[in-house]
């Protein structure tokens, strides 16, 4: 299957921006299971494309003229090839699964939340029990968590009694590894195909590493999605799409479009 994406982001401010870096992960990797046909990324001025740690595209974006408004569009055209392809590492930096072990500042368990972790703990390093786990986490948290620019530490969404897709994430990977299963994070898009073949979301899901190999635990969509994948890491603050700091610019408000289609 053939897919074309477009996905834009504006962002606006009150005052005039006089500096600004953005670190950009909007470009997917050529993988076993991912063609990229074509991909372009139009930024206000050129951006440096290098690789992060864990073998993202990375583009840095630096402006150093004042703006009130900076558009970053990302479109290109990709082929998603077997889904038994999903099994191998795609992330291209040969990192070994154990750096997925390692809690992070947003994924530390704390009591409450390891308690309900180890109720699953006799079953997680199976498939099945991290399925399990996996279809638990958005019963225990339905949706109704509003989803900010700065992530909830997955202790403070369990807490809280209601999460975001994103949260849900967090809490997933936060009980394998407190399980001993090594689990990491992933952006991308996921397109539908229930009613509405042309319907997108830029997504976010989770992998574990189980019997020698990644697979993929996704805690929104519905059966059947094909997924696109843009980054991985250890949490939101590695692999999310956009991420950046600014001097000036004050309130700051943000726009995005994602669509995607069927490509012939």
């Amino acid at each position: 299957m053939r897919l074309s994406i477009e996905h834009e982001t504006i962002y606006r401010y009150d005052a005039p921006v006089r500096s600004s870096t953005q670190y950009l992960r909007m470009t997917p990797r050529q993988t076993p299971r991912q063609n990229v046909l074509q991909w372009q990324l139009d930024t206000p001025r050129p951006a440096t494309q290098t690789h992060d740690g864990y073998g993202n595209v990375l583009h840095v974006l630096t402006l150093d003229k004042a703006v009130r408004e900076i558009r970053i569009r990302a479109h290109g055209v990709v082929e998603l090839l077997a889904a038994d392809v999903e099994s191998h590492d795609q992330n291209g930096a040969n990192l070994s699964p154990l750096v997925f072990l390692r809690q992070t500042q947003v994924t530390l368990a704390d009591e409450a939340l390891a308690r309900f972790a180890k109720g699953f703990g006799s079953r997680a390093p199976a498939l099945a029990g991290l399925g399990e786990l996996a279809a638990a986490i958005p019963e225990k948290l339905p949706a109704g968590q509003a989803q900010g620019v700065e992530p909830l530490t997955a202790a403070e969404a369990f807490a809280s009694g209601c999460g975001s897709v994103r949260d849900h994430a967090h809490v997933f990977i936060s009980c394998c590894r407190h399980l001993g299963v090594p689990a990491r994070y992933v952006s991308g898009y996921v397109l539908s195909q229930d009613k509405d073949p042309a319907r997108i979301v830029s997504h976010v899901w989770t992998e574990a590493w189980i019997a020698k190999s990644w697979k993929r635990f996704d805690l929104a969509a519905t059966p059947g999605a094909d997924h696109l994948k843009l980054a991985v890491g250890a949490d939101h603050l590695d692999a999310c799409p956009i991420r950046g700091i600014r001097t000036g610019g004050g309130l700051e408000t943000m726009e995005a479009h994602a669509r995607i289609n069927v490509a012939q």
